[in-house]
């Protein structure tokens, strides 16, 4: 069923919302004409960002116009006239709307098409009793309710404005009238005293302009009353009103800025502010309703003076009401899309910033610039204590000026900076062992407008999250350190940039896994026994429970500034080493977990040794970063009936750009099973890269495979290897491999003293043999051709 068919089934306040996506600029009659050509298009697949999908923009809309022309001419009947001409005149519509910005038709489709899918969504699935909706519907509920609460207070108000605005207008009328009685008495003062008719008349007047100073005097409190009332009704107004904006503002916003910084660590999306904008744009509604009212209010008051409290609540209730929308304006001017956290100079960036009620409060009429400037922690701190910082910057943006632009379709009022680069940079005085890559910035986003035709002028401003500046790509690992740091553990509000220099292990841990998940692109992340692992790596520790690291906190030299016992380099830069390699070479294998990967080599040994001879397993290297090794168990050649476990010289980016992980495994016919009991080719044989063509042309393709010298005859011959190599018997010695020395007596041996290959010399002569191979060949090395 088509989207545009469940559409039309929604009922009540979403087929409400549903209508309330149409208008000029996509009238509702060309969705339900074009329904079906609109829903099979890929509009997804245009990047609205990116400059060079415009021409396929523009063929959607001439494709469009067409349709909507060729419905209009094929339209039949008698009471089809009015709507032929109405379906001409969108399509002229639209064209003159989108021909000069065709990726703004496709802005305005994607964002109706996810909309109604959304309410569709909404309205097939069953609303549950409030008692069992998440906490999250729950708040969305109350919100709900409090703005329409806030509704009926702001019409009620009205209402009772409008009736005050009534009584006065009465109330003036008969005061001018008691003025009139008031002169008319007094002409009468100047006839004689004994004039018949001016004792009678002056007897009518009198009565009149005592009954009426009495009706005066009691309207007069009437009246202020009636404001005094109204006053507290604004009053009452504008507490729910500051405590809705304090939900929405200060935590659904807060939250949702939260989750963005920590999608910079690899988190969920922070989501879309939609719902965001919904909620201030109906704040931003509400509070100016409200502040007209106070002012015409006060309007009244100035027409009519009657002395009391109102004066002063009136003053009170205006200068409250313009810190509401000052908070609310402030606080809404936000970084939608960050720049980037660690930042290189000379390298083309992006950001976006968006202010969330500029479409409600007409900002987009005067379209107002956006300036972006690097600021250093400390210029940062000085300018949220409103210190004077001179305009002081600690950088040279190029490109750092943006006009905002009103999207019609969405209602969003942004700034798109699409090519900034940082064209240099001015690094304060380090602290202690502080080195570049820990040393915060951030980008400083500034404008000023006007909302109300100039009569509330706004200076707004908003912090980027701290950005790393690095001038080398070598910079980059430890710049990464301190950029998860941050995002993991900084508090709302803190000062900038300050976060805490020790935190519990788990709350690493978390940090670790949501990183290395994001970094891999898999959905396994690291297991209790993995983070047991880098436990024991981050505190030289041999505890094997994750209860005994529970309570041990982790300090930031220790994470990225002190180096591990015997290594020239840290637990993070270790751990950054294996998250790229896997990214880069092992993604498949480790979703396929058929990488145990954090094993130590007294874990594999003892892993390896209860299992037949050819059991192999596969772990991230302790002494190289970015290394995996494979651990296998075999025979122990210098003492017969004893088995020993052997573990290959790491393996790094560097091998793995000449041969993959499938194809050197499966070069070593000695690896037979992969741990615990899995035979290797099940697992690793999708993987393989397939047999080389025969000869072409004369030339046969050369191939590299990888050779264990001390196993070469176990490769020669596969069967014989398992017999002779790798007999599947548990031997009843158990031998560790450092109590016995390999091949004493191999002058030429390729063993280092813990019994690992070096195959360093090995591969430097594959690599040599392969670069002779792309040589072209002479006449002498070709076969013979028949002519």
């Amino acid at each position: 069923m088509s989207v545009w068919i469940q559409a039309q089934q929604l009922q009540g306040e979403a087929l409400r919302q549903m209508q309330s996506l149409y208008g000029q600029h996509f009238p509702i009659e060309v969705r339900h004409y074009l329904s079906q050509w609109i829903e099979s298009q890929a509009w997804d697949s245009i990047d609205l960002e990116n400059p060079q999908d415009e021409y396929r923009a523009q063929r959607l809309l001439e494709t469009l116009i067409q349709e909507l022309q060729k419905k209009a001419d094929h339209l039949m009947g008698e009471d089809v006239f009015v709507l032929k001409l109405k379906l001409g005149n969108y399509a002229t519509q639209l064209k003159n709307t989108y021909d000069r910005c065709p990726l703004e038709l496709v802005r305005s489709i994607k964002h109706i098409l996810y909309h109604e899918q959304r309410l569709i969504r909404e309205a097939t699935n069953p609303s549950s009793p409030v008692g069992l909706l998440d906490s999250m519907s729950q708040k969305h509920l109350q919100i709900n309710q409090t703005f329409e609460e806030l509704r009926l207070m702001t019409q009620d108000t009205e209402n009772e404005l409008r009736k005050l605005q009534h009584t006065q207008e009465y109330f003036i009328i008969q005061y001018q009238e008691s003025l009139r009685i008031q002169a008319q008495l007094a002409q009468l003062a100047q006839l004689s005293p004994q004039d018949q008719n001016r004792i009678l008349r002056e007897q009518s007047l009198q009565q009149k302009r005592t009954s009426l100073e009495g009706w005066l005097q009691r309207e007069a409190q009437t009246l202020q009353q009636y404001r005094l009332d109204l006053a507290e009704k604004h009053q009452k107004t504008l507490q729910l009103l500051r405590k809705l904006q304090t939900i929405i503002l200060d935590d659904e916003l807060i939250q949702w800025k939260r989750r963005q910084q920590l999608a910079g660590n690899g988190g969920q999306s922070e989501g879309g502010l939609d719902v965001l904008q919904s909620w201030c744009e109906k704040l931003a509604e509400t509070i100016w309703q409200n502040r007209q009212q106070i002012r015409r209010a006060e309007h009244q008051r100035q027409q009519l003076p009657i002395p009391g409290p109102v004066e002063e609540l009136l003053t009170e209730l205006n200068a409250t009401i313009t810190d509401v929308i000052s908070a609310l304006v402030t606080s809404t001017f936000i970084i939608e899309k960050q720049p980037p956290q660690v930042l290189k100079t000379q390298t083309k960036f992006a950001a976006t910033v968006r202010l969330l009620v500029g479409g409600k409060l007409n900002v987009h009429m005067n379209p107002p610039q956006v300036k972006a400037t690097i600021i250093s922690e400390q210029q940062a701190k000085a300018l949220l204590k409103n210190e004077n910082t001179r305009n002081d910057s600690s950088g040279e943006i190029l490109n750092n000026c943006c006009v905002m632009e009103y999207h019609q379709a969405t209602g969003t009022l942004s700034a798109n900076f699409r090519n900034m680069s940082l064209k240099r940079i001015k690094r304060s005085d380090r602290r202690g062992a502080e080195s570049v890559t820990e040393e915060k910035f951030t980008i400083l986003f500034e404008s000023q407008f006007s909302v109300g035709g100039n009569e509330l002028v706004f200076q707004v401003k908003t912090l980027s999250l701290p950005v790393v500046v690095i001038v080398h790509g070598s910079q980059d690992n430890n710049a990464t350190a301190t950029v998860l740091w941050d995002n993991a553990f900084a508090e709302p509000g803190r000062v900038p940039f300050v976060v805490p220099d020790k935190v519990l292990w788990p709350q690493l841990c978390e940090a670790l896994n949501m990183k290395f998940k994001a970094e891999v692109q898999s959905n396994r992340g690291l297991s209790e026994e993995n983070l047991v692992f880098l436990a024991q790596k981050a505190f030289s520790s041999s505890a094997i429970h994750s209860d005994d690291y529970s309570n041990m906190t982790i300090s930031w030299s220790q994470f990225n500034r002190e180096s591990l016992p015997g290594r020239n380099f840290t637990f993070w830069q270790w751990f950054d080493g294996v998250m790229e390699l896997t990214k880069k070479h092992l993604k498949p294998h480790w979703n396929d977990g058929a990488i145990l990967g954090f094993v130590n080599k007294q874990q594999a040994q003892d892993m390896l040794l209860s299992k037949p001879n050819g059991t192999f397993l596969l772990r991230f290297s302790d002494s190289e970063i970015g290394g995996i090794t494979i651990a296998w168990v075999a025979d122990n050649p210098n003492k017969a009936g004893e088995r020993m476990v052997w573990n290959l010289l790491p393996y790094t980016t560097k091998d793995f750009s000449i041969r993959s992980l499938a194809d050197r495994i499966s070069d070593l016919n000695h690896l037979l099973y992969l741990y615990p009991d899995r035979p290797k080719d099940d697992v690793f044989s999708k993987y393989y890269t397939p047999p080389l063509s025969k000869a072409v042309d004369g030339y046969v393709k050369p191939q590299i495979k990888q050779v264990v010298p001390e196993f070469a005859t176990a490769s020669s011959d596969g069967a014989s290897a398992s017999s002779t190599y790798m007999d599947p018997a548990t031997s009843p010695a158990v031998c560790h491999q450092a109590q016995y020395p390999l091949y004493p007596q191999n002058p030429d041996s390729m063993l280092d003293p813990d019994g690992d290959f070096d195959l360093d010399d090995t591969m430097d002569v594959a690599r040599h043999v392969e670069e002779l191979l792309r040589r072209p060949m002479d006449n002498q090395w070709l076969p013979h051709q028949s002519t």
